[in-house]
C-alpha cells in the first residue's frame, strides 16, 4: 500500500511538471504570436495555453480524492512538545521505555567526579570564587566612582570645542567688520572727491559768468558804435 502511494504521488509530481511546462510554452507562444503548421493544423499559444490549463485542472481534481497520510504523534514520546516535562527514561526495542540504567548513573557520577578533581587541581575553591567576586564588586565601584570623572572630561572637551567655535565666529566677525570699515573709508573717500569736484565746477561756473559779462559788454559797445 505504501509502494503504491509513492507511485502515486511520482505520477502526480510528473502530471503537475508537464501540465506546468505545456502552460508556460502556451503563455509563451500566444505572447510572442509564434505558431507551428502541421500539414493544414496551426498549433498555436491558444490551444497549448488551453491544453495546458485543461491539464492542469484534471489534475486537480483528481488530487482532491487523494488520501491524507496519517503522521505521527510525535508528543507521545516527546511530552515537551506540548508543553509537558521531559521524561527521563530512553525507548529500547519497539517502544519499550525503561528507567536511566545503572551505567548511565555511573557515567554521570564520573564525570561530577573528574569535575571537581580539575577544580581541585587548578586550586579553585570557594574562597577563591569569593575573593573573585570580590575584586569583581571592587572592579564596579572603582568603575562608577571614575564615571563622574569621564563625564567631567566630556564636558571640558565639549566646552573646548565650544570656545573655538565661538573663536572661529569672532574672527569671521572681525574680518567682516574691517571688510565693512573698508568699504566706509572708500566711501567716504569718493564722497571727498565729489565735493572736491563740485567746487571745481562752481569755480569754472563763476568764472564762465564772469566772461559771459565781459563778452556782453563787448557786444554791446560794438553795439552802440554801429547805432552812431
Amino acid at each position: 500500500m505504501a509502494q503504491s502511494n509513492k507511485t502515486t504521488k511520482k505520477i502526480f509530481q510528473m502530471a503537475y511538471g508537464i501540465g506546468a511546462s505545456i502552460v508556460i510554452l502556451g503563455a509563451l507562444f500566444k505572447i510572442l504570436h509564434w505558431e507551428i503548421d502541421f500539414g493544414g493544423f496551426k498549433l498555436g499559444g491558444g490551444f497549448l495555453l488551453a491544453f495546458g490549463l485543461i491539464t492542469e485542472a484534471i489534475i486537480f481534481f483528481i488530487s482532491a480524492f487523494e488520501p491524507v497520510e496519517e503522521g505521527y504523534d510525535w508528543s507521545l514520546v516527546y511530552p515537551e512538545l506540548v508543553g509537558g516535562e521531559a521524561r527521563q527514561n530512553q525507548l529500547v526495542g519497539r517502544g519499550v521505555v525503561s528507567q536511566l540504567s545503572e551505567e548511565d548513573k555511573a557515567i554521570k557520577e564520573s564525570l561530577s567526579e573528574k569535575l571537581d578533581n580539575l577544580l581541585a587541581e587548578a586550586q579553585i575553591d570557594a574562597n577563591l570564587m569569593h575573593s573573585l567576586s570580590a575584586s569583581i564588586q571592587n572592579f564596579a565601584g572603582a568603575a562608577k566612582e571614575i564615571a563622574p570623572v569621564t563625564d567631567a572630561m566630556v564636558s571640558t572637551h565639549k566646552y573646548g570645542e565650544e570656545l573655538s567655535m565661538a573663536a572661529a565666529h569672532l574672527e569671521s566677525l572681525n574680518s567682516l567688520y574691517k571688510l565693512q570699515l573698508e568699504r566706509t573709508e572708500n566711501q567716504v573717500s569718493a564722497q571727498a572727491g565729489v565735493v572736491d569736484n563740485l567746487n571745481s565746477l562752481n569755480e569754472q561756473m563763476m568764472s564762465f559768468k564772469d566772461n559771459l559779462k565781459s563778452l556782453n559788454s563787448v557786444y554791446g559797445g560794438m553795439l552802440s558804435a554801429m547805432g552812431k
